[in-house]
């Protein structure tokens, strides 16, 4: 079972880590492509005025351009350490034990702008880029689409994607049986089902949550839904779209 998690702009600062290895990330075949956005994301930070227009910041953000200049020798943490924000508050990844942690490691992969899908516990430094920033003359979709999809492809058993159609769409998830991207909906007074913002995020991270500390190695969609039902989630096929499951919160 692999599951794909969006990762959050907000970071926290620090680290107790030695400085980025990008050969130890997961899927280490992606390195070329990390190496490549490394340099292109530190040159741009040597320009205040160009960084602020490629990531989109605030007057109150201009320490993220010291972050990323920073990159290749700040400390790192954990990847589900370092992230915060919605989703990951949910997770609470530092209330996890260690051999839930582990299990995370083994089966979570956050599927960062900069880097590419990463494990749980790999050690990664605080930076800023999104799925949607423009760094002058690189598309990211082609920087990571293909790359990205070659390495998920000979993943066996279940993909369960959770990430934003942002993300999603920098690397693709398999097309097969086993392989679902997840929405969260909820039923309206109306009668209708509706995308949820805010407490999307936070159900994906509650949702992860659950799955790392059942720690059950989930080989199929039917296997999913089956622990689902028992665990109380309710879990649905949405109508007209193969490939995809609705999480009713």
């Amino acid at each position: 079972m692999l599951i794909l998690l969006p990762p959050s702009e907000t970071k926290r600062d620090g680290g107790t880590g030695a400085p980025l290895d990008v050969t130890s990330l997961a899927f280490p075949k992606l390195a070329p492509q990390r190496r490549a956005l490394i340099r292109a994301l530190t040159t741009l930070a040597r320009d205040r005025e160009a960084s602020v227009a490629a990531l989109k910041l605030g007057r109150t953000q201009l320490g993220e351009i010291d972050r990323n200049r920073a990159i290749r020798t700040s400390a790192t943490m954990p990847v589900i350490d370092r992230y915060t924000g919605v989703v990951y508050d949910a997770l609470d990844a530092r209330s996890l034990d260690e051999a839930e942690r582990s299990f995370a490691h083994e089966h979570v992969r956050v599927h960062s702008a900069l880097l590419g899908p990463v494990a749980a516990l790999d050690s990664v430094p605080a930076y800023r880029m999104s799925h949607d920033s423009r760094l002058p003359e690189l598309s990211l979709k082609k920087h990571w689409g293909d790359a990205i999809t070659r390495q998920l492809k000979p993943v066996a058993g279940l993909v369960l994607d959770l990430r934003s159609e942002g993300y999603a769409s920098l690397g693709p998830a398999p097309a097969r049986a086993d392989s679902v991207y997840l929405r969260v909906l909820t039923d309206g007074e109306d009668g209708r089902r509706r995308a949820l913002n805010h407490f999307n995020k936070h159900a994906k991270g509650a949702f992860t949550r659950a799955l790392i500390q059942a720690g059950h190695d989930l080989g199929s969609v039917a296997e999913l839904r089956e622990w689902a039902a028992a665990a109380g989630w309710r879990l649905e096929l949405i109508d007209g779209k193969p490939g995809e499951l609705a999480l009713i919160v």
